[in-house]
């Protein structure tokens, strides 16, 4: 007999050789076992139909949880690659990589162009392969027989050799093998609703010199309605999307030239140094200072941070006068050097460094995506170097701050992750416990309510992850704050504590807009280009009736300049109508209308970007009224 926990505590025992599908249907109900995907017995993911020989902690995965999701949508890849090997059957396909991402699933193969065409025929073979039920089975066998298998197909031989043992986990669908370590769904009936989006190029292991596949991206969901909600989305996404609104309202600019680099425009420049400026004030509130650091460094940096070890390929390198260097990919390193020019005091610490230097990383071209994913950009980037007593509330500091920006100002809801000791770590468990204790305090503290990634710390200490949710629902990682014990010890950067003796010092990373080229292309997309009036570009067009009211008009917009606001005039000879509906088509917070009647009795008309209209009002009023709102950082005037 085995013993099954579960998640609560219950303990049941079972004969050995039952399937976890059996033992949810025993002991839980019909209605888990239908919703069920996978299961975890300890640290192990197991299929449903996998047989229970041993006792455990057993785990159920649905479509609500990650785990469930990601077997979900590798299931429907395997489907997916079926359906391509059937639909252009006789033909050498290879198979790359196949997995699950964060929004559906994509598969790699070598095989000739394809086409949306052929996207519409790969899914009519894969609604087949759902309706045969066709049962997914796992097996293990001699790796030996697996490249025998693949003897033609060069990628699957390569994943095939560098899996570690002379056993292999296959996956078979019908006629179709495929070399997996699983789980999978029981049977492809499970997977009712998918939708193939997309065919890009992706060159093998994600290295520019191998040869470039084609890669399909697909969506799938349990539910028909929870696709077509996604689908929506999607085109709603596309409405919003940074790069044609960024294009539109002369904000940003691409060019092949300059691939990964966005050029920021007349417009987009005053948003950038809106944010920095917004942020730099903060900063004289929380004691950090701002240092400007050198772009290019000698090799000899990167291999005291470490980065020349691990993160060599990511990095731009030159050659100067015979010895290798490299742009910067991040700030922490430099920081470092500046800590380290004369000897501290425990009294000195906290220092709180801050840098707004450009960085670069080099991105493979296939994975550059606007603003989202780019080669140059910038951080509001932050390291504070502190004792190991000072953490809990430098810590309480940064999530104050983050607070501030994210929810008081831009009114996003906030999700919070705390990561903790991954396997591979720099440090002694004990110091980890301690660090891990003080986040936790710091977050209780705060009264902040926050979910456990297991393992997912980084290499060089725990860190708090948080997610903002847009106006579209979407997750996106911005604001950071983590804990580093490993560049310190590198880059020695200790004080003299009360003892005289030298002690290290804790270095915690954070940033709270992120990138701001990515925060940027977010707050495109979220406000839909309708910006509040603090960080629009324009907060005002002042529009005429006709001529014959330019002189006022142009008195109003001199009045509103003199008082700091960012002003335009339309004096065309066009109708107001059609100048209003221009105001609104480049999301002009704010349009006064100046005919007769305002001239006469000295007062503009206002008209919102919602289309609101206001008469008579008095431009010293009006004005009073926008600094007040630009002030106070409203997202609504």
């Amino acid at each position: 007999m085995i013993k099954i926990t579960f998640p609560d505590g219950t303990v049941k025992e079972h004969e050995k050789g039952l399937t976890a599908l059996e033992i949810i249907k025993q002991d839980i109900g019909e209605g888990l076992a239908r919703a069920a995907l996978a299961v975890k017995l300890d640290d192990e993911m197991l299929d449903l139909g996998a047989p229970i020989n041993k006792s455990g902690k057993l785990t159920v995965f649905t479509f609500k949880d990650p785990e469930g999701v990601e077997v979900f949508r590798h299931s429907a890849s395997h489907i997916m690659t079926q359906a391509v090997l059937r639909v252009f059957k006789g033909q050498d396909i290879g198979l790359g990589v196949g997995v699950a991402v964060e929004n559906g699933f994509y598969q790699d193969y070598d095989i000739k162009p394809l086409h949306p065409e052929d996207l519409e025929k790969i899914e009519a073979e894969m609604k087949k392969i759902v309706d045969e039920k066709i049962e997914i089975k796992q097996r293990d066998i001699p790796k030996e027989e697996a490249l025998k298998i693949y003897k033609k197909d060069p990628y699957k031989t390569e994943l095939a050799k560098v899996i570690p043992g002379d056993i292999v986990s296959m996956y078979s669908q019908g006629e179709f093998d495929n070399l997996c370590k699983g789980p999978h769904v029981p049977n492809t009936s499970y997977i009712k609703s998918f939708k193939l989006m997309k065919i890009a190029g992706a060159y093998w292991r994600g290295d520019a010199k191998n040869k470039q596949l084609q890669r399909v991206y697909g969506v799938a969901f349990p539910d028909k309605k929870d696709l077509k909600k996604y689908l929506n989305l999607i085109e709603e996404a596309g409405k919003r999307d940074h790069r044609k609104i960024g294009k539109d309202l002369d904000l940003i600019y691409f060019h092949e030239y300059a691939p990964g680099a966005p050029f920021y425009l007349k417009k987009g420049t005053i948003m950038y140094n809106i944010l920095i400026d917004f942020i730099r004030e903060e900063y004289k509130k929380r004691d950090y200072e701002e240092v400007i650091t050198p772009q290019l460094y000698n090799k000899k940096l990167w291999e005291t941070s470490g980065h020349w070890e691990h993160y060599k390929e990511d990095m731009f390198i030159v050659n100067i006068e015979g010895e290798e260097h490299s742009l910067k990919p991040m700030n922490c390193p430099s920081h470092c050097l500046i800590y380290n020019r004369d000897v501290k005091s425990y009294k000195e610490l906290p220092i709180r460094i801050a840098d707004f230097c450009n960085l670069h990383r080099n991105e493979l071209s296939g994975t550059l995506a606007g603003m989202f994913r780019v080669r140059k950009f910038a951080q509001d980037d932050g390291h504070i170097f502190c004792r190991f007593d000072q953490i809990e509330n430098e810590v309480l500091g940064v999530l104050d701050f983050i607070e501030h920006v994210w929810t008081k100002v831009f009114n996003f809801k906030l999700k919070y992750y705390l990561s903790t000791m991954p396997k591979k770590a720099l440090g002694d468990k004990e110091l980890w416990d301690k660090a891990e204790d003080l986040l936790k305090k710091a977050l209780k503290k705060a009264k902040i309510d926050y979910e456990i990634k297991e393992g997912e710390g980084a290499f060089y200490g725990p860190k708090i992850d948080i997610d903002i949710e847009d106006a579209l629902g979407r997750k996106w990682q911005c604001p950071t704050c983590q804990l580093d014990f490993n560049l310190p010890e590198r880059f020695k950067t200790s004080y003299e504590g009360k003892d005289g003796k030298k002690h290290q010092a804790v270095m915690i990373h954070r940033a709270i807009l992120g990138s701001l080229e990515r925060f940027i292309g977010i707050m495109i997309e979220h406000f839909e280009g309708k910006f509040p009036l603090w960080l629009a570009p324009v907060q005002v067009r002042v529009l005429t009736v006709s001529e014959k009211f330019n002189n006022y008009a142009q008195k109003v917009a001199d009045e509103l300049k003199e008082a700091g606001l960012r002003v335009e005039t339309d004096f065309r000879t066009e109708s107001v109508g059609k100048k209003v509906r221009q105001a609104q088509i480049e999301k002009i917070p704010l349009a006064l209308n100046i005919g007769e009647k305002e001239e006469t009795a000295k007062t503009v008309a206002l008209r919102t970007l919602d289309g609101k209209v206001k008469f008579g009002l008095k431009v010293s009023k009006l004005i009073s009224k926008i600094q007040k709102n630009v002030e106070e950082k409203k997202i609504e005037f």
